[in-house]
């Protein structure tokens, strides 16, 4: 079974830069893969910009807002409270800026925004961008309590933090995780909010997530996608994780 309507898949090349950065040059470039994404049906392109520059620049935030403009595709800008990064998500006026807590010296994004308690650091940021007609949204955990705090901020989106289920995939857990999911998405959506979700998401489990919880309308997705495209090829690889968001299985490739 496919739901009627797609998630829209965002393809995050961060991963692309960290090749890149890794030889100091030019090459691969996240320009050229962004186009090749958007040529094989992405909805649009996401940057997680860190303040330690490991992967995506400041550059890179502008070249692709610019390659998605031309295109007119959506440009997703994630990143922490930081006011350089608040700042040019502004100037550009971006599609949409993804709100993401960073604790010092993580490996990748492992948690939400705590809220309430962290409502004063989330919400002068939304209302600025807002003011702009900037679609905002925040990360969280899948946790259904916190949706009204979520919308106190006056956020339109959350992001659900998706790990937890990617981990308990095909496990004794995974129905539970998913109805944690669910139950998120449906209270952020009676609260008023869109829902995204991201995270670990993957060719496997991604069908699954989109069939069983139709309030998702959008998903970024870097690392699976970008580390099927070695076996793959770049532009099959994003056309699966298209028909994986209408909630087509789809074949992996094997990894094992």
């Amino acid at each position: 079974m496919t739901r009627g309507v797609a998630i829209h898949l965002s393809v995050n090349l961060n991963k692309v830069a960290l090749l890149r950065n890794s030889r100091g040059a030019t090459n691969p470039s996240p320009r050229v893969a962004g186009e090749a994404c958007l040529d094989a049906g992405a909805y649009g392109l996401t940057l997680h910009w860190r303040g330690d520059n490991r992967h995506a620049r400041q550059d890179d935030v502008r070249t692709l807002r610019a390659l998605c403009d031309a295109r007119g595709a959506e440009f997703n800008l994630e990143g922490d409270a930081r006011e350089e990064l608040v700042a040019i998500a502004a100037e550009l006026r971006v599609s949409q800026f993804t709100l993401v807590p960073v604790r010092p010296g993580e490996v990748t994004s492992d948690h939400g925004w705590d809220l309430p308690r962290q409502h004063d650091v989330v919400a002068p940021i939304v209302e600025r961008l807002s003011k702009l007609g900037i679609r905002t949204a925040i990360f969280v955990d899948a946790n259904p309590e916190m949706m009204a705090a979520a919308a106190a901020t006056g956020v339109d989106r959350v992001e659900i933090y998706t790990e937890p289920y990617a981990a308990a995939f095909n496990s004794p857990t995974q129905a539970a995780e998913l109805a944690r999911v669910g139950a998120t998405a449906r209270a952020a959506k009676r609260a008023g909010m869109a829902v995204n979700a991201g995270h670990d998401l993957d060719l496997h489990n991604l069908p699954l997530l989109a069939r069983d919880v139709p309030e998702i309308v959008e998903a970024s997705i870097g690392h699976a996608l970008l580390a099927d495209a070695l076996y793959l090829g770049i532009g099959e690889a994003v056309r699966r994780y298209v028909r994986a968001c209408r909630g087509e299985v789809v074949d992996a490739p094997t990894t094992k």
